[in-house]
């Protein structure tokens, strides 16, 4: 378990962070956040989709990196099998949460439970005078951009949300074994409904820029041909078909 807290001088005054550090915290992920300032990148690598949270109904954009609970397709300790890492994953071992001396108030957090901090690594947060360093200045503008990043998508989301903008899939799964398995609870955005937007909200989403992570989100879905093809690669449990299918029209189809 990650123990987080908030970087301070008093307490971290000698602690530092590793030069080279790995994504093995989300070696057993199956999906992590990415944003939609993301999108467009995350596209070349992931199938990226909406999910659900059961138990406060808030949707979040994430990447598919494997296709069951888990798996994660994309980790190997010899190298990330992806042209792009997510910014949420690649600040390791920092992280925004709330500062407990002033209320409200995010700040830089660090997991001081990371193999990657020590007094005997590499980058210092604060140097002999007490003063922040480069490194850990940069860390914090990278969370600040993280913040921004974040609450754009939120944003995005919002609009997909209010504009009916939606479609929930499945994902249909034969093994070579001969079991089946479904995979549900994942959303893309609904083409059909994205072509009968009214002219003037077309031009209020171009505009603002919102067709590219629409059409990013769009053409990402055929990624998960790419996870096919790394199961594939790497584990006995082999796909011979795969079929995504929009849950509403087959509802309808009954």
């Amino acid at each position: 378990m990650a123990n987080m807290v908030p970087v301070k001088k008093e307490q971290h005054q000698n602690l530092k962070v590793a030069a080279k550090r790995d994504l093995s915290h989300v070696a057993n992920q199956h999906i992590v956040p990415v944003n939609a300032i993301e999108f467009a990148q995350a596209a070349t690598s992931f199938p990226v989709v909406i999910v659900k949270d059961p138990d406060s109904n808030r949707y979040r954009s994430v990447a598919m990196l494997g296709l069951e609970t888990g798996e994660n397709l994309f980790y190997s300790k010899e190298k990330w099998n992806a042209i792009f890492v997510p910014q949420s994953i690649g600040m390791v071992p920092f992280a925004l949460g709330l500062d407990p001396e002033k209320e409200k108030t995010l700040t830089a957090c660090i997991d001081t439970d990371s193999p990657f901090v020590g007094e005997d690594k590499e980058n210092a947060l604060f140097d002999d005078k007490g003063e922040e360093t480069e490194f850990l200045k940069k860390i914090q503008e990278s969370l600040g951009r993280l913040y921004d990043n974040e609450v754009a998508s939120e944003r995005f989301i919002k609009e997909l949300v209010d504009n009916d903008l939606l479609q929930e899939l499945e994902l249909n799964m034969s093994l070579v074994s001969g079991e089946k398995k479904k995979l549900v609870g994942i959303f893309t955005v609904n083409e059909k409904k994205l072509q009968e937007l009214s002219d003037e909200k077309v031009v209020d989403f171009h505009k603002r820029g919102l067709f590219v992570p629409l059409h990013a989100m769009l053409g990402s879905v055929a990624q998960v041909n790419r996870l096919v093809q790394l199961r594939n690669e790497n584990s006995d449990k082999k796909i011979n078909g795969i079929q995504i299918s929009p849950v509403a029209a087959e509802a309808e189809a009954k």
